[in-house]
């Protein structure tokens, strides 16, 4: 059975702010917790939620949410709050000290990554380069 994608998100450059360190290699902030908590009571068979990144867009990389239906050989595991992240080999070193948010508007649902190692992102948001 095939990962099945979750929908796109929107990466931030942060400038002037650093994300307190941890050990852990990727924050979830609670609104994402209750978000992909959500996600993941639509499909039990799924262990959690799997981050890659692939080159798209105009600035480069994009960052790709899957449900994970395995740990892959090289995934980085990310625990909080009872949420299983697991990150890609390739996303690893991109994702470093990153904050993953949820955010709605009328217009818009969607996942945030602010991430302190972006150098650049297009217009929309979609897609950056470190």
């Amino acid at each position: 059975m095939a990962a099945r994608a979750i929908g796109s998100a929107t990466v931030r450059a942060i400038k002037g702010k650093r994300i307190i360190p941890t050990r852990a290699p990727l924050v979830l902030t609670q609104s994402a917790i209750s978000k992909l908590k959500q996600l993941m009571d639509q499909r039990p068979d799924m262990i959690g939620i799997k981050i890659g990144v692939k080159t798209r867009g105009c600035n480069g990389l994009s960052y790709t949410l899957e449900y994970a239906i395995e740990k892959g050989k090289f995934d980085e595991e990310v625990l909080q709050d009872g949420v299983k992240v697991f990150i890609d080999s390739k996303a690893q070193l991109t994702l470093l000290g990153t904050e993953m948010d949820y955010t709605e508007s009328k217009l818009v649902s969607e996942f945030v990554f602010n991430n302190p190692n972006i150098k650049g992102t297009c217009g929309c948001g979609e897609s950056f380069n470190v």
